[in-house]
């Protein structure tokens, strides 16, 4: 079983359509898609898809995606968070949020984390921040324990669906005993 960090590694140079501007970022993807693949697959939590307006784009195409058949993968729990509280963008305060995280508590016994994708300071972002261990990638902001981004990047659009692709092989390497994400 290889090294996760190794594995990530041959996987960006290996693959073609990955960029190699991934491996200068490894330092910064390992450890957030360490967490979220043993969030997934060691502790079954389910995966909450957030975005703010502009890449709700984005997030049509991982739910496309993740459970397709040719994947020959048991099917993942990730879910549109719109579909479960439609009334996101009128979070005003605390106790508002912990609601809706009592919500998500009786709903989803074996745990959640939130993937939000997206500018920090968007209305959509608050719920996903105040929980625990989400998997974060923040727009145009430097955040701890977030996979920072840059909207002027005009290769912006395709960064992301490359950064799709390294997380969909990293699940499905993980989900087959050929990487340890935990080392």
């Amino acid at each position: 079983m290889q090294e996760f960090i190794n594995w990530t590694v041959d996987t960006i140079r290996q693959d073609n359509l990955l960029g190699s501007w991934l491996e200068e970022r490894k330092y910064d993807w390992v450890p957030l898609m360490s967490q979220s693949a043993i969030n997934i697959l060691d502790k079954g939590r389910t995966v909450l898809v957030v975005t703010d307006n502009e890449f709700e784009w984005f997030m049509e195409y991982i739910l496309s995606n993740i459970n397709k058949k040719k994947l020959s993968r048991p099917l993942l729990p990730f879910y549109n968070f719109n579909t479960y509280y439609k009334n996101l963008d009128d979070l005003k305060n605390e106790s508002d949020i912990e609601l809706v995280k009592d919500m998500l508590e009786i709903s989803f016994p074996n745990g959640y984390f939130f993937w939000y994708i997206g500018r920090s300071h968007h209305k959509r972002a608050i719920l996903p921040k105040f929980t625990k261990k989400p998997f974060l990638w923040i727009m145009d902001e430097d955040l701890p324990n977030s996979f920072n981004l840059k909207t002027r990047d005009e290769s912006l659009d395709m960064k992301l669906l490359q950064m799709y692709r390294l997380f969909d092989k990293t699940i499905s390497a993980a989900l087959y005993a050929q990487i340890d994400v935990s080392k």
